[in-house]
């Protein structure tokens, strides 16, 4: 269910509102004059939106790549080149 508030209670009520969004990991939907006017989340859940918009549009574009070329690559083998490089960095 969304966590719907006036814009009003950023102001008078902040605490109750950064508990919500930290303690339940949800957005606080803030209306003004009874629209939608903003919404307020925590870091990591907008760090979480932002990390799932990035690996969308990496796949996305790897979709058009894939279909523009013939080049296809070897799941093993791949996965072996980047363990390596994952090892090396550790």
């Amino acid at each position: 269910m969304f966590n719907i508030r006036p814009v009003t209670d950023l102001r008078n009520n902040f605490a109750d509102i950064s508990k919500i969004v930290h303690e339940n990991a949800a957005p606080v939907f803030l209306t003004k004059n009874g629209y939608g006017d903003m919404v307020v989340m925590s870091i990591e859940q907008y760090e979480a939106i932002m990390k799932d918009r990035i690996i969308s549009d990496k796949l996305r574009a790897s979709a058009v790549e894939a279909k523009s070329t013939g080049e296809r690559f070897d799941f093993f083998e791949t996965a072996a080149e980047l363990r390596e490089r994952l090892n090396e960095k550790v």
